[in-house]
């Protein structure tokens, strides 16, 4: 009887030992995936608590409210280093190019250049000229921004009313009816039209709309976005379209940031899509 009691002990010790293990092992894991996703700039990334025990629950829910944060305080760092410099750049430049413009139209209202073999050469800088201002002007949107007028308004409903803009794309929309968010209408808009717009571009035939977690996602089945390209897809000016302006994303990013929201890429798509653009902490009633 005492082996028999004896042999069930160690058995039972055994047992907890592999699970404790186990365990540990599991947190290893876990550990080493949010390290690598935190080196790869992926701060979307969370650790899962269930199956945990309190203390070990509370520390991770602590780490990923702490990956969170890093990452929104990361975007919003970026957000204004690129709004200071393109606030300098579009003003040294428009000082440049007011005086160049103010000539060109000086010389070409002359009666005696319309014979003259400049006179062509003075419209190429003109015309040049003025593309540049143009080109100018809609990069200071990024620094001209309307202060957010947050209202509540039902997100199935007005995402469903931005569907007529795009006839041509098939829409697949997974939100409950009486989700109800506190928002700007016309910046989240804006947002989410230059997000479709990337889709577009990009020869998608299909958009989905999906509200889980908190998190909006907007899926597409476009061409998929290099992984190489994944880090610059939010800096101002960058862009790899022949006609791109670089600033339709970074634009999208800046207003949600106004409102304490984050606009960021899923770095693995949802599934039956090649890109998923998530729209987080977005609070819901």
């Amino acid at each position: 009887m005492i082996v028999i009691i004896a042999l069930l002990i160690a058995v039972v010790i055994t047992l907890l030992i592999y699970l404790f293990y186990h365990h540990q092992c599991r947190l290893r894991d876990m550990a080493f995936l949010m390290r690598e996703a935190v080196l790869n700039g992926d701060f979307t990334f969370r650790v899962p608590s269930k199956r945990m025990f309190f203390g070990e629950k509370a520390l991770l829910d602590a780490l990923n409210d702490m990956e969170n944060n890093i990452g929104r305080l990361t975007a919003q760092n970026e957000v204004e280093s690129w709004e200071k410099l393109t606030r300098v750049l579009t003003h040294e430049i428009n000082n440049a190019t007011t005086p160049i413009l103010s000539i060109c139209q000086s010389y070409l209202a002359s009666p005696s250049i319309n014979s003259s073999p400049y006179r062509e050469g003075i419209e190429a800088i003109r015309d040049t000229t003025s593309a540049l201002n143009v080109f100018v002007d809609s990069y200071r949107k990024m620094t001209q921004i309307q202060k957010p007028a947050p209202v509540e308004l039902n997100l199935l409903d007005f995402i469903s009313g931005l569907t007529c803009m795009y006839p041509s794309i098939q829409w697949h929309i997974d939100i409950p009816e009486s989700l109800t968010i506190t928002i700007d209408p016309n910046l989240l808009r804006q947002a989410i039209i230059n997000i479709v717009k990337n889709a577009t571009d990009a020869d998608a035939k299909n958009i989905s709309a999906r509200w889980l977690n908190r998190r909006l996602y907007i899926s597409n089945d476009g061409a998929p976005i290099l992984p190489d390209h994944h880090r610059d897809l939010f800096v101002p000016f960058y862009t790899t379209k022949r006609h791109g302006s670089g600033i339709g994303l970074p634009l999208s990013r800046q207003v949600l940031m106004m409102q304490g929201r984050e606009l960021t890429l899923a770095p693995v798509p949802q599934a039956g899509y090649h890109v998923t653009f998530v729209i987080s902490a977005m609070d819901n009633h």
